[in-house]
């Protein structure tokens, strides 16, 4: 038997010393935290046997202060390609182990090197982050790495999905990278982001403050909004990922995934005809009707937990996926406040990049009011539902389940922002104002004089509210396409689908819009 040739062994011996990252010590140090290293993760992400490493060998150029001997291959993050339910995937993993997954140059050149590959193969990019942040050994050039990679952020922008899993630390000017990404996900008293750290803070300011309350999970996903979802382990991050990507095409010009469904597209739930209470002030649950009308176990919520007043996520309707938007009666009266704004706008804008159709659910009674949102910018907020509803050129479906105030019917993807086709269930209310406040405003003089100014208020309130605050009156006006029964909310909104599956509504001819942020 010829003797192998010790090229290939050498061959052998550098990919194994690559696979092991930055040494058995450190692996075990991973492990002891409960987290995985960053192959598992890629083996644990992607369907078995499909990943294709790339630039494994690579090690960092400059012999800096503390560095001279410590030279590991792969240089702290796993890259390469493979392929998720049978879709092939662009991914980088950085490597705890090697110098704390910082990023350096050369870390910097993999990784850009595999999102450059990403949008020539109109594939998308996934990010497993953990690292302590820049190198600091290396200065300026690892500051150059992370702006090469925040500007391939934004120019691949809109033309791949970029989703960031938070699997570690993300500080300093790294947490930039993943906040310009489609979709980040973190992992409770695991992962966090901030820009100074809790060190810093204390000394600048004198606030004492802990890594979990100052940028942890449940802070991005529950108060700054940074983040879309809060799990509690790494592989249910890893599985989130997979089930998001399911709903997403590949690139900008691919249209989603399609499932057939196993629910019949004809189902009407006759509770959907009951669903809201004659007493307008009266809550219900607008989680219920999405879930009456959506494929059955396909309603895939995101940022549940911040702007609670609104609704947002994927789901599957007639098999095809669908951006579901909507307001919760049941917190704050559904009213749209700055956070909810900023929540409907990120998601309208990331759905209309990827050809994913909107279907609106409308019930608000207005914006919040009040000096502090208004102070804070409730107008600018506001206006950023407006320009995305108005600038989506996707399939757009809206249905009034009830109020549909003022502002808040205008920007929720009314008639006239151009939305394809817009329902009305009976309960709908469409006006400028309640009814109680209209007429407050219409005829305080009648109420005053009255001998009884509380009944002849609600009265002349029911009078409006039979007149104008109805979905005939705005039907009668081409304001609404149909007034509907809730239960055939599904059938409509599935045959609405069908006829607009080859909607072509190209923008005139600019360089960008000036959205107002």
């Amino acid at each position: 038997m010829p003797q192998e040739d010790p090229r290939v062994l050498e061959l052998r011996a550098k990919r194994e010393q690559a696979r092991q990252g930055g040494g058995e010590k450190r692996i075990a140090a991973q492990h002891a935290k409960g987290k995985l290293t960053a192959r598992e993760r890629l083996d644990y992400l992607l369907d078995p046997g499909t990943f294709n490493e790339l630039e494994p060998f690579i090690t960092h150029q400059w012999n800096e202060v503390g560095l001279e001997t410590e030279k590991y291959m792969g240089e702290g993050v796993v890259t390469g390609y493979g392929q998720i339910d049978g879709r092939t995937v662009y991914v980088y993993a950085q490597d705890f182990t090697i110098h704390g997954g910082t990023l350096s140059e050369m870390q910097s050149h993999k990784i850009c090197r595999v999102m450059d590959l990403a949008v020539r193969n109109g594939t998308p990019i996934l990010g497993l982050i953990d690292s302590g942040g820049a190198r600091i050994q290396e200065g300026v050039r690892s500051l150059g790495g992370y702006a090469e990679i925040f500007r391939r952020n934004a120019q691949y922008s809109g033309v791949v999905p970029q989703i960031s899993l938070m699997l570690g630390p993300c500080a300093g000017g790294a947490a930039y990278s993943p906040a310009l990404t489609d979709l980040i996900v973190m992992v409770r008293e695991q992962s966090f982001m901030f820009l100074t750290g809790p060190q810093v803070i204390q000394t600048v300011t004198g606030e004492q403050v802990d890594t979990e309350y100052l940028g942890g999970a449940e802070i991005h996903a529950a108060v700054s909004g940074t983040a879309h979802l809060a799990v509690d382990t790494e592989q249910q991050a890893l599985d989130t990922c997979r089930k998001l990507l399911s709903y997403l095409p590949s690139n900008n010009v691919e249209n989603p995934p399609y499932h057939p469904p196993t629910d019949d597209p004809l189902r009407m739930d006759e509770e959907l005809n009951s669903i809201v209470p004659l007493d307008p002030s009266t809550p219900y649950s607008m989680h219920e009707v999405i879930t009456h009308v959506v494929d059955r176990g396909t309603f895939f919520e995101l940022q549940p937990d911040f702007g609670r007043n609104a609704v947002i996520g994927l789901a599957r309707i007639g098999g095809h996926s669908v951006g579901i938007v909507a307001q919760e009666p049941s917190i704050m009266a559904g009213v749209i406040d700055i956070d909810a704004a900023d929540k409907i706008t990120r998601f309208v804008r990331m759905c209309d990049c990827f050809n994913v159709p909107l279907v609106t659910f409308v019930d608000s009674p207005g914006f919040l009011p009040g000096v502090d949102q208004e102070h804070r910018g409730i107008i600018r907020h506001g206006a950023k539902v407006l320009y995305a509803y108005s600038e989506a050129t996707v399939p757009k479906i809206s249905v009034i389940t009830r109020k549909a105030y003022g502002g808040a019917y205008v920007v929720m993807s009314s008639k006239y922002l151009g939305t394809d086709v817009n329902y009305a269930w009976p309960s709908a209310e469409i006006a400028v104002m309640g009814a109680e406040g209209a007429v407050n405003i219409m005829f305080r003089k009648e109420i005053a004089d009255a001998p009884d100014p509380a009944a002849e208020r609600r009265r002349l309130a029911e009078d409006y509210r039979q007149r104008f605050n109805n979905p005939y009156h705005a039907a009668n006006a081409g304001y609404v396409d149909d007034v509907i029964e809730p239960r055939e909310t599904r059938a409509k909104i599935i045959a609405s689908l069908a006829a607009l599956r080859d909607k072509y509504s190209p923008a005139p001819p600019r360089k960008h819009g000036n959205i107002p942020v």
